[in-house]
């Protein structure tokens, strides 16, 4: 019986890398092309878009660049990983995407608000979650859920805000508020705003937009920042408020660490409460006039809450879409105006009193 010879580990030198790995270094500008071959990306500020829209979760990107050069290195991983990101952003720069106010970017592809639908998708700043499904079945859970929270004339006001906050626009130079006595179920909206609008949504408080000079970059690209408990402390300022609900212009914005920049906030305002929004020292109109406040009606004493409710509105997220899509059509065909009851008029004038 022959012996034969156990066979040696090949030499790490006769082993078959990458384009971009000779052996010893990594050359970072053919990594990021054959990344960016496989995951087609723009940066624009500093943030990518992919035609899913903007990738809010930089670690998970983070993660994948660091899977593919771990087998090649055992040491300052998170240091490569690091500069080839940011190496990325220039290798996939790109002049801002422009604003369309004609089109909702959905998760099957793109409604057009003519009543055009295509499944194609375009490279976009914001990309819901939700499908467009033009025969999906009436939300009968959420409409009852709101006869029982809003008067119907209320109810319209939300449905075009709603709607309003689908595209990138402050034509309507409003945000909503409603108001309150408490345990009438109001919060429920964020979450099922939460289900329309996914990642494209902040939550947060509308004060620290006053209060913090880096509020304002967390706010782009983002469609609505929702205060689901706002703080009945008056504002030391309104500027920034009233600057960001009627923006037409590029604003200037500051990250902590970084030099300001110029960028485009279309961020709508929506905050749930107790009371009213009230200034310290701004005692001028126009800072009620971009206010519309709505009043809850009173949580009847013998109602029993159901705990899964918002769990049964989001499951209607495609029908909620198309009641919004409704309120929107309403809304742009009076021209950016409102559908504003009698019972909201007073509410602001109470509020300016």
């Amino acid at each position: 019986m022959t012996e034969t010879k156990e066979s040696k580990p090949s030499s790490p030198y006769n082993r078959i890398y990458p384009e971009w790995f000779d052996g010893k270094h990594l050359n970072e500008v053919l990594f990021c092309s054959e990344f960016l071959r496989d995951h087609p990306m723009k940066s624009i500020n500093g943030a990518f878009f992919t035609t899913e829209g903007r990738i809010t979760d930089e670690n998970k990107l983070r993660k994948e660049v660091y899977d593919r050069i771990k087998p090649y290195f055992t040491q300052g991983i998170t240091k490569r990983v690091t500069a080839l990101i940011d190496t990325m952003r220039m290798e996939c720069y790109s002049p801002d995407l422009p604003l369309h106010h004609d089109r909702i970017h959905v998760k099957n592809g793109t409604l057009f608000l003519d009543g055009h639908f295509t499944p194609d998708k375009d490279y976009c700043r914001n990309r819901l979650p939700v499908s467009y499904n033009p025969n999906a079945p009436k939300p009968e859970k959420w409409l009852r859920f709101l006869s029982e929270l809003l008067e119907s004339d209320d109810i319209l006001t939300l449905q075009e805000f709603m709607g309003y906050c689908f595209i990138p626009s402050t034509k309507g130079q409003k945000m909503l508020l409603l108001i309150g006595k408490g345990g009438e179920g109001k919060s429920r909206i964020g979450l099922v705003l939460r289900s329309l609008l996914g990642a494209n949504m902040n939550t947060g408080s509308i004060a620290k937009v006053e209060t913090s000079p880096f509020a304002r970059a967390d706010l782009e690209h983002e469609l609505l920042l929702l205060d689901d408990d706002m703080k009945l402390e008056a504002l030391p300022q309104t500027n920034n408020i009233k600057a960001i609900i009627t923006a037409e212009l590029p604003m200037d914005l500051e990250r902590k660490g970084q030099q300001s920049y110029q960028g485009d906030l279309y961020v709508r305002f929506i905050g749930l409460g107790n009371g009213t929004l009230q200034s310290l020292y701004d005692r001028s109109v126009g800072f009620f006039r971009r206010q519309i406040i709505l009043t809850t009606k009173d949580k009847p004493a013998d109602r029993i809450d159901d705990p899964y409710i918002a769990e049964k509105m989001c499951a209607e997220a495609e029908g909620i879409f198309l009641w919004a899509i409704e309120g929107l059509h309403r809304l742009m065909a009076n021209s950016y105006r409102f559908t504003v009851s009698r019972r909201a008029e007073e509410n602001m004038e109470a509020a300016i009193r």
